[in-house]
């Protein structure tokens, strides 16, 4: 890779990686360290690194940096498990993006990376199992739970609206 195609790489993805980033942490200064880290790393194996696999490349570092980081995170803060699922019926919300959103932050690490980058970025699945490492049964699995659970977290409409 030249340096000439690293910045069309910047270029190009440093707004999709970003954005990819700040869904799944909810943390802007947190997001803006991982992605100079990531593009640090590229600058490190610049040579060893093909331009046509760089989205990839960066997409999978990107996401291994921000698992590193929440698992710290884990280990930082004591949180009870099942407080992460509680139920929404008592909350009464008029916006189904905002339940939606809730939702979303409320799965785990792994799931809501997969989910992010399936329905949010429009990946597939291939594209996923190349990014996180992870198999295509695994990433199949994490989304199908991931949907289950966002399903019976929003509930009917009704209790929405």
């Amino acid at each position: 890779m030249t340096v000439r195609e690293y910045n069309k790489a910047v270029d190009a993805y440093a707004d999709n990686l970003y954005r990819f980033i700040l869904k799944n942490l909810k943390n802007a200064a947190m997001a803006e360290d991982i992605i100079q880290d990531t593009f640090e790393k590229l600058w490190m194996k610049l040579e060893e690194v093909s331009a046509l696999k760089v989205k990839s490349y960066l997409f999978t570092s990107a996401y291994h940096t921000m698992i590193d980081y929440i698992r710290k995170e884990k280990r930082n803060v004591l949180v009870d498990p099942a407080s992460l699922f509680e139920e929404s019926g008592t909350d009464h919300y008029s916006d189904l993006g905002e339940v939606l959103e809730r939702a979303v932050q409320n799965l785990p690490g792994d799931q809501k990376a997969v989910v992010m980058l399936r329905d949010y970025e429009g990946y597939s699945y291939k594209e996923i199992v190349e990014i996180t490492g992870l198999s295509e049964a695994q990433v199949k699995v994490y989304i199908y739970r991931a949907r289950v659970y966002l399903k019976a977290y929003i509930g009917t409409m009704e209790k929405v609206i």
